[in-house]
């Protein structure tokens, strides 16, 4: 699981370790000087640590050229990280913390979520206040979102989402008796109230739409609310948004790309976008690429948004590393997206 081995460790995985070396006492005057956020963050890798053994701590121990050698093995979970921060935390303070780990993989509400089914889910939020759906919808990770909103009456949907747009902070009791409500109903952890940027919530809701439905949406949200609309579009990230990428990040793409995918979102890609790829190609495999469009014959639209959806979120990944270079409209200079 961790550094036995030979996973690199995060910061706070390492933080862990240090601070179950030391006796809890040094601990947890560490502990007192943290933030709230640093504190759950260390916890949460405490708790899930397991067993460590000598060898993974010297080497941690070493790299921070600590003189703490003498340590012993120890057993990172849940119970002795709740000690440890009894000990400079309050019962109440501590309890909060460990609820929201606690839970396999230390998922909260939200993220859990996910892994009810989607047709329960969405048959219990058409029971539900449009304002109540929003708030709901606001915490899911933007593809499961799509698919509930997709499964809901256009009217309800259309509502939700302009309730989206207008939803202010909301108050830590309200979204805690949702909470509690959705735990009851479907699940048993906790979690707390974060708030979301709403537009850039729904480019994310928008990116995970099959095209039918985002173009539908889309359409009535740029009636009733331009403004919003086009701030929507302007934070997507479409497969035809590819032209703006720079032909050197295309070779990073199609380094990691899976071709079979890619095949399919190009047969349903617009012409610009084709040349791109090809024209980044050597030709003996800009060759095979159209041969194999060609031997595809008719494409659903589904499987092409699908694998179109599936190579964005490749290059979302290579972006997020500083390896694409989107260039911007109007302008010669490039930036990292």
């Amino acid at each position: 699981m961790l550094p036995n081995d030979g996973i690199k460790l995060n910061g706070y995985q390492k933080a862990a370790i240090i601070l179950f070396s030391v006796e809890e006492d040094h601990a947890a005057k560490i502990f007192s000087m943290m933030s709230d956020e640093e504190i759950k963050g260390i916890s949460f890798a405490m708790s899930t640590l397991g067993s460590i053994k000598q060898e993974a701590i010297d080497r941690l121990l070493f790299e921070f050229n600590s003189e703490l050698s003498g340590a012993v093995s120890f057993f990172g979970n849940f119970e002795a990280t709740e000690r440890l921060l009894e000990k400079v935390l309050g019962k109440e303070k501590v309890a909060q913390i460990m609820d929201e780990i606690h839970g396999p993989a230390g998922k909260n509400t939200w993220d859990r979520l996910k892994n009810v089914n989607e047709d329960i889910l969405a048959n219990y939020l058409r029971n539900e206040y449009p304002q109540t759906i929003a708030l709901i919808i606001s915490k899911l990770q933007p593809t499961f979102a799509a698919n509930l909103l997709s499964m809901l009456p256009e009217e309800l949907t259309f509502d939700v989402m302009l309730r989206i747009l207008n939803m202010d902070s909301v108050k830590k009791e309200i979204v805690d008796g949702v909470e509690k409500v959705l735990r009851a109903e479907f699940i048993n952890t906790l979690s707390k109230s974060q708030k979301q940027d709403s537009n850039l919530m729904l480019a994310e809701i928008f990116n995970n739409f099959d095209r039918t439905n985002e173009a539908k949406f889309m359409s009535m949200l740029e009636q009733r609310v331009p403004e919003s609309a086009d701030k929507i579009k302007s934070l997507m990230f479409t497969f035809d948004d590819l032209i703006k990428v720079s032909p050197a990040s295309i070779q990073s793409i199609l380094r990691v790309v899976d071709k079979s995918k890619l095949t399919v979102a190009l047969k349903g890609a617009k012409e610009d976008v084709k040349n791109l790829f090809i024209s980044n190609m050597s030709q003996r495999a800009a060759q095979i690429l159209k041969e194999d469009m060609e031997a595809l014959g008719p494409v659903r639209i589904k499987d092409v948004d699908e694998s179109q959806a599936a190579i964005i979120q490749v290059v979302k990944d290579l972006a997020s590393k500083g390896d694409v270079v989107i260039q911007a409209e109007g302008e010669q200079d490039e930036y990292i997206y």
